[in-house]
């Protein structure tokens, strides 16, 4: 007898935060650069831009993973020197994805990085689901570390 696994749609955030020892202008001249993210956002092979506009709200990056997969993302929301925040509109095995970066000062050298989002699944069963926010957790703590090495 073949087990038929419930699939419906599910909703989570993650939610990852790192210090790193540079200065917050520094870090936002790192992250605000949207199509500059394989330099230090994990498998990332390459991204490109979609808009004539390069930054701030209405800016469109396509990301290029390096097992060939794609992203679409749109900028919502972007205060200067403060945060910005992306929602895809294709690639992920989301009906939604809305994901803020924000940078906080410690000190003069100290910034303190934030990175988190907010997602509902297209159909898929609990444990997809839950293997999908673990990978989310890790490929964002990976991403943030290798910015913390990239910039101190």
């Amino acid at each position: 007898m073949i087990k038929k696994v419930s699939k419906s749609f599910h909703t989570d955030s993650v939610k990852k935060t790192i210090t790193i020892g540079a200065s917050k202008e520094k870090v936002w001249q790192k992250i605000s650069n949207i199509a500059g993210l394989s330099s230090w956002v994990i498998d990332v092979k390459k991204t490109t831009y979609l808009s004539k506009k390069r930054r701030n709200v209405g800016a469109i990056r396509k990301i290029t993973f390096t097992d060939g997969n794609t992203i679409e993302e749109h900028v919502d929301a972007w205060k200067e020197g403060r945060y910005f925040t992306n929602v895809a509109t294709d690639g992920l095995p989301l009906r939604a994805y809305v994901a803020t970066i924000s940078v906080k000062p410690k000190n003069k050298k100290t910034t303190q990085i934030t990175w988190q989002s907010y997602f509902n699944s297209e159909k898929m069963s609990v444990k997809q689901f839950a293997k999908f926010v673990a990978f989310m957790g890790t490929f964002y703590e990976a991403s943030l570390k290798n910015l913390k090495r990239t910039l101190e």
